[in-house]
């Protein structure tokens, strides 16, 4: 389950909840995030989820994502059918409408065509509670399907349809189920965000009380619960989801908090200092700055696996939080600013494992705090609002995030002193660029990385044997999915010759093309 725990400082059981049944599609996510754009929270959860654990959380609603899987094939997943009997409403979306109409007694078959990108729809009557009173009769939509539903179970009216899918969308008025063909969840669907909205507040009578005032509010209590009078530390990474979490607990407990920024050596150029400049002096948090640099580098010496590095700087990380804690009485908890995608992308049991989150899976078992991670439920937007909620700077809330490993992750092969000298240097030429080109809100991420390779290139008619330099910029929602960044030619231009005739050590620059999926976003 994704479900954030107790430990969290969250309580998800203030809020109405809406769970999202997670078939495989690579919309689960954005459809997670199109519910709490109306101010609704939602959880993702697995298809294997039975009646029983349903029932357990009180849903006001579920949501069934799409799936890449016909419903008729073997081992096509399933919902348990108790579900449909619990009285709570449910909407299918794509295979989740399919797998509605086919587990209640509709029929679903080929109909030898499919529908794939922008198709029309058009209503049918009144277009029913998601699709009337009002919204265009004719609307594009898209739509990702090679089965249709072509007969709806005892109960049903259609309620939209197309050239090729003669139920294009169906309800059950009485049980309060009902499906749409299409992906109301992306940008392309017209009216899409009406879908949700109808859904949750006319059919689920949700209240629209998923704001940050309210996360704030909720989270702040709970970790005044969970704390009491105890002592907290804070890791501060230098991203922005350990700045929010740690000004949220220093909200919840004031002088009960010591922030530990801990300079690991890999870092980004002047990030340290800006970091110690903005809790110490402008927050007015207690903080603790280590030096550690040589530990990490010993600890990663000889270390080329991704995850053993990662596993490697999260348990040093951990060590120097305990040291450093050594003189602060009863310091047992732990602020991190671990995130929801963190938890998916770190291995549920929905989601095979993708990469350790040094936050996640990076922690070492015999670790002697315990964990207070406040964003745990929270997409980065919503860490973002919260954090202007809060008052940090805009610097602060808005810069690019950065992974719990720092540039160990983006230098391939072994860390070492000279490598991440060589990357600090050209990161930030890349950094400066987008800002210089008025791109840092529209990109998602732009940085460097450096490969663990050398390259043949000619400088001042000598032959040189260098580093290549690898640029990496998306854009992106929540981190979820990623598509790589359309940069103007001129500004590659800029940044490939300024990185090679500032940077020592580097004779080639390439640009990754590469979105995700099939890619990550990081190189590790």
């Amino acid at each position: 389950m994704t479900t954030p725990p107790a430990t969290s400082g969250f309580d998800p059981d203030l809020f109405d909840r809406i769970l999202v049944v997670d078939f495989g599609a690579q919309y689960a996510q954005l459809i997670a995030r199109r519910v709490r754009e109306a101010h609704v929270y939602s959880e993702i959860v697995p298809h294997t989820i039975t009646a029983a654990e349903v029932a357990e959380r009180s849903p006001a609603g579920i949501i069934l994502s799409g799936g890449p899987k016909s419903v008729h094939v073997d081992g096509a997943p399933q919902l348990d059918p108790a579900i449909y009997d619990l009285g709570v409403p449910v909407l299918g979306i794509c295979y989740g409408a399919q797998l509605v109409a086919s587990q209640l007694g509709g029929e679903v078959s080929r109909t030898g065509r499919g529908e794939y990108g922008r198709t029309e729809l058009r209503t049918v009557g009144t277009g029913g509670v998601l699709l009337g009173d009002g919204l265009p009769e004719v609307r594009p939509v898209w739509m990702s399907h090679f089965d249709s539903i072509v007969t709806p179970p005892d109960g049903f009216v259609v309620t939209a349809t197309t050239d090729d899918a003669p139920v294009a969308a169906l309800e059950d008025p009485q049980r309060r189920i009902m499906g749409v063909q299409f992906h109301p969840e992306v940008v392309h669907t017209a009216n899409g965000q009406d879908v949700f909205t109808r859904f949750l507040y006319k059919v689920c009578g949700c209240r629209p009380n998923w704001t940050m005032t309210s996360i704030i509010e909720t989270a702040v209590d709970a970790v005044r619960a969970q704390v009491g009078t105890g002592r907290v530390i804070c890791g501060l990474s230098g991203g922005v989801d350990s700045a929010v979490a740690a000004a949220l607990v220093h909200k919840a407990i004031g002088s009960q908090l010591t922030c530990v920024f801990v300079d690991t050596g890999l870092l980004r150029k002047g990030e340290a200092e800006q970091v110690v400049e903005t809790f110490r002096r402008s927050q007015g948090i207690e903080l603790i700055h280590v030096q550690a640099s040589d530990r990490f580098f010993q600890k990663l010496a000889g270390i080329t696996e991704p995850e053993t590095k990662r596993k490697a700087i999260g348990e040093q990380f951990i060590r120097v939080f305990e040291e450093a804690s050594g003189g602060i009485t009863d310091a047992r908890f732990l602020v991190q600013g671990t995130l929801y995608p963190d938890v998916i992308e770190s291995g549920t049991s929905e989601a095979a494992r993708i990469k350790s989150h040094h936050n996640v899976g990076g922690l070492p078992d015999d670790m002697e705090f315990e964990l207070i991670e406040p964003l745990r439920a929270l997409f980065k937007d919503e860490v973002r609002r919260v954090g202007e909620e809060l008052g940090l700077p805009p610097d602060i809330v808005w810069r690019q995030p950065f992974p719990g490993p720092g540039l160990g992750v983006r230098i391939i092969g072994e860390v070492t002193p000279d490598k991440v000298a060589t990357l600090q240097e050209a990161d930030a030429i890349v950094r400066e660029e987008i800002r210089r080109a008025g791109l840092e809100r529209e990109i998602w991420q732009a940085f460097a990385v450096l490969p663990d390779i050398r390259t043949v290139g000619v400088m001042g008619d000598e032959r040189t044997y260098a580093y290549p330099i690898v640029i990496r910029a998306v854009t992106s929602e929540d981190a979820m999915t990623a598509d790589w960044a359309r940069l103007p030619y001129d500004l590659l231009e800029r940044m490939s010759n300024r990185i090679i005739n500032e940077v020592p050590g580097v004779n080639r620059i390439a640009y990754d093309i590469t979105s995700k999926p099939p890619g990550t976003i990081e190189w590790e």
